[in-house]
């Protein structure tokens, strides 16, 4: 099975040399590269080329180990530089078994540095571990590694730490995905599936619709799963976030005015609507500056050099 490499570039507002320096060393290199737990340095010896120890956690108290070897060029006449490495793990969990690839750094000059990574590895498993890499695994790793990419961009750019970034992402995730599911529950469950429940009696009792309740919840309950159904399109968009605290605003209100003794029910319109515009509040603050894998380009934009080939495939002669 035909397989097709790993690319990933983009351009950060930083110096060669920054650049560099929070890629090639360790201690710097795994805070932003969210692919790896852990990268140390093993003893270089009399080689030229350094061999470093790296590990990945994947949940359930397993964690993935592996060997890898790097070896960096200088190309001072142009202002790029490169580094290429060869990578494997022995571990039978791991479904990477070797591979190899290059990371490129060219100075676009106006304090512009280009960032550029192309890998590919082999399988284990046979062919399900073929199938299971092409169709799921590698697109998720791709995109871990462009979302990694604008991490560090986020950090050199504006002075965000990684953790900061990651922390961020985490909650923003959760405000976002809880705040979609709400609405979704709300529109199909007591609207739809089970009006009986208390939706339909409030209808009801508020008689602002003679008889038409039923079908008047049905339209309530289809409008609310297809906000919490755009929720996720427009999660960055603040204005949205806007837009649903006035209709939370308008459908609490909307219950209570006509009939205040709600306030007294357990899960009543103000606990949740007041739950959700807390999540709406989280979900637009921490929607600023949030890392996107679709800021990195995916596809080599122009033909590389015959040097620059050379020297990727000076990988393939590096052995672990």
């Amino acid at each position: 099975m035909k397989r097709k490499p790993i690319y990933v570039e983009i351009d950060i507002e930083s110096d060669l040399d920054t650049l560099w320096k929070h890629t090639q060393r360790p201690e710097l290199h795994q805070q932003w590269d969210v692919r790896f737990s852990s990268i140390h340095y093993l003893p270089k010896g009399d080689s030229k080329h350094q061999r470093f120890l790296y590990k990945t956690r994947i949940g359930f108290g397993l964690t993935i180990t592996g060997i890898g070897v790097t070896h960096a060029f200088s190309r001072r006449e142009d202002g790029e530089r490169m580094s290429v490495l060869r990578f494997g793990s022995d571990q039978n969990i791991s479904l990477i078994r070797e591979g190899s690839g290059y990371w490129r750094y060219r100075d676009g000059g106006r304090g512009v540095t280009t960032f550029a990574t192309q890998y590919d590895y082999k399988t284990r498993f046979g062919l399900i571990g073929a199938w299971f890499d092409r169709l799921v695994f590698r697109p998720m790793f791709g995109k871990a590694t462009a979302w990694s990419f604008d991490v560090l961009r986020l950090w050199l750019e504006r002075s965000i730490p990684p953790a900061v970034s990651i922390r961020q992402t985490w909650i923003h995730a959760c405000s976002v995905l809880t705040l979609a599911l709400l609405w979704i529950y709300e529109g199909l469950v007591p609207k739809l599936l089970f009006p009986e429940g208390g939706e339909l009696e409030m209808l009801q009792h508020i008689g602002w619709w003679s008889g038409q309740e039923r079908a008047i919840l049905g339209m309530l309950g289809v409008f609310e799963i297809c906000i919490g159904l755009i929720s996720l399109t427009f999660h960055k968009s603040r204005w949205w976030y806007r837009l649903e605290s006035v209709l939370l605003a308008g459908l609490m209100l909307g219950a209570l005015i006509p009939e205040p003794a709600w306030l007294k029910a357990p899960f009543n319109p103000l606990l949740l609507s007041g739950t959700m515009l807390v999540l709406c509040l989280l979900a637009s603050w921490s929607s600023t500056d949030l890392p996107s894998a679709s800021r990195c380009l995916r596809e080599p934009g122009t033909p590389r050099t015959s040097k620059v080939r050379q020297k990727e495939e000076r990988a393939h002669d590096i052995h672990l």
